[in-house]
């Protein structure tokens, strides 16, 4: 469905991403992880179209995404959950999901849409009346990507979808997210909870400075020697 080749971004002269290549195969859950600044933030933002590559390309079901803004992306089926929610806070939790069904496809399905996402998450239709901005972190977390699939995606991008959050809503979300997979949503999953994104995903890519180190099935790569080390403490 998703695949990089030989990307490079930069953030004004700073360059993030080194000839980064992977791809995400449909109806899989593919996880990128590593450091602080390794470039996954920056490598789903160039799917998304937020970030320009200077050098390589983009493909999504093999077309070449670089003449493609952001908004069209999101028309294709391209749909991400930045870090940190980014809600409308003094919009109500109805609003804010209603929000992410702008595209006329997701339009056509709206409501339908609406009542599987409050099913997933029950605690927003609880909470539909009331300001996004009043929600606890976890139920944020889940009005985030609750937007995210009114919009109806066929490659859903997460942004460390459990930063902050408590372990007990760290295993919900990723329940929640193997459930949507399950549903036939492909997933690109940036997260820094190492063990938790292998033990979820088919298939991982780990970054560092920029560049492409490892790249596997998730569970084997949990036995990589240098990941363990690395990122698991062992």
């Amino acid at each position: 469905m998703l695949r990089l080749e030989g990307v490079d971004a930069f953030y004004g002269d700073l360059q993030a991403l080194f000839g980064v290549s992977f791809e995400v195969r449909d109806k899989e859950i593919v996880a990128l992880v590593g450091a602080n600044a390794a470039g996954k933030t920056t490598s789903i933002r160039v799917v998304s179209g937020l970030v320009a590559p200077r050098g390589g390309h983009v493909l999504f079901d093999g077309a070449d995404l670089a003449s493609v803004p952001a908004h069209r992306r999101v028309e294709l089926g391209i749909v991400q959950v930045p870090e940190g929610r980014r809600l409308f806070p003094f919009m109500t939790v109805r609003e804010n999901l209603l929000l992410g069904a702008h595209t006329e496809r997701a339009r056509a399905e709206k409501e339908r849409t609406l009542q599987y996402v409050l099913a997933l998450f029950p605690v927003l239709g609880e909470r539909a009346g009331q300001l996004a901005g009043s929600l606890s972190g976890g139920e944020q977390q889940m009005c985030a990507i609750g937007r995210a699939l009114m919009a109806r995606p066929r490659l859903l991008m997460l942004d460390e979808p459990t930063l902050g959050l408590a372990p007990v809503l760290v295993g919900r979300i990723f329940e929640t997210v193997r459930t949507i997979n399950a549903d036939g949503v492909t997933i690109l999953l940036v997260e820094q909870n190492v063990r938790q994104a292998l033990t979820l995903a088919h298939r991982a890519c780990v970054l560092e400075s920029g560049r492409l180190v490892l790249s596997g099935p998730a569970r084997e790569l949990l036995g990589d020697e240098r990941l363990k080390r690395a990122y698991l403490g062992l």
